[in-house]
């Protein structure tokens, strides 16, 4: 079964883990190693002639557009997330749409392509965010992989589907939700999707929870990482245990085990999986469980915070 490889392009200084310590407003201040570190991904997947999707941060691509052009000639799809890595729940509406205008029409005028696939940092699309979809299918996009069905104290949306889904809005458009993979284990989701979870949980396991959802559920596996994964000379940031932790964990592992991965499984952009398959629809407020027959639903405040006093 065809799976989707995606690589979230930002640097080491952008993750959530340390935005408390890191501002945006000093992070051209830092050592990026964004470029080298993307070359060690194409050049993997050039050996495997894998293909992949690239949700391309547009701060990265306005300073470094070669990076860009690199991935589009390598004949994979480039894809958004976002501007400033600013979580979506954190802007209103109008910044929200403002940022997502500004990195797709960077990646559109380096590529010369439409841009149709989009993916929120930290995922964070969540049930106070769904909004966010509503706008993003305005602006063009056609798929969207932000959602994740787990709990987890940044991100998730627990009780969303775990299969791709024709996500039926409440403006009246659709789009296509490729959620992040899970395994259904003991009445819980498991993120079994990359970044920290590939590197925190044995290979073996990791190719066994593919191979069920393959196999036995039938499922695509949608599966990320980031660049600065494959890099663990990168600067040691003094963060906190935790973020420590979930950051630098076994990032030496990160290029073996990728390099498993390719060679066990077949990959494919997201756009290529789309085009094959057809998804049941479902409502948004299924999705997120909102209360649509609340008259609050259907005013600015409830799915979006800029009206609130």
């Amino acid at each position: 079964m065809r799976n989707v490889l995606s690589i979230d392009v930002e640097d080491y200084f952008h993750v959530n883990n340390f935005s408390c310590l890191i501002p945006r407003c000093s992070w051209d201040q830092f050592e990026s190693r964004v470029e080298r570190n993307m070359l060690k991904v194409l050049e993997c997947l050039a050996a495997k002639r894998v293909k992949g999707t690239f949700f391309v941060l547009g701060w990265v691509a306005e300073r470094f557009p070669e990076i860009v052009r690199d991935i589009y000639s390598d004949g994979h799809e480039v894809a958004c997330h976002g501007y400033s890595h600013q979580l979506v729940y954190q802007q209103s509406r109008e910044e929200f749409r403002c940022e997502t205008r500004r990195a797709k029409r960077l990646l559109e005028e380096i590529t010369g392509r439409q841009v149709v696939s989009y993916r929120a940092a930290t995922y964070s699309i969540t049930r106070e965010s769904s909004w966010a979809l509503e706008i993003l299918a305005e602006e063009g996009f056609q798929y969207d992989s932000s959602i994740f069905p787990i709990v987890h104290d940044h991100y998730g949306v627990p009780n969303a589907p775990r299969a791709p889904v024709r996500l039926k809005l409440m403006n009246g458009l659709e789009m296509v939700e490729f959620p992040m993979s899970t395994l259904r284990w003991f009445g819980l989701n498991w993120p079994i999707a990359g970044g920290g979870y590939f590197r925190l949980i044995p290979y073996q396991v990791t190719k066994a929870a593919f191979h069920h959802l393959n196999h036995v559920e039938k499922l695509p596996v949608i599966f990320y990482l980031h660049p600065w994964e494959f890099d663990p000379e990168q600067p040691i940031q003094k963060a906190g245990m935790l973020s420590r932790w979930r950051h630098y964990l076994n990032l030496d592992r990160t290029l073996p085990r990728f390099e498993r991965l390719l060679s066990d499984f077949e990959f494919v952009p997201l756009t290529e999986l789309s085009t094959r398959q057809e998804y049941p629809q479902v409502s948004v407020g299924e999705v997120m469980g909102l209360d649509l027959s609340s008259p609050l639903a259907s005013t600015p405040n409830a799915l979006g915070r800029e009206t609130q006093p």
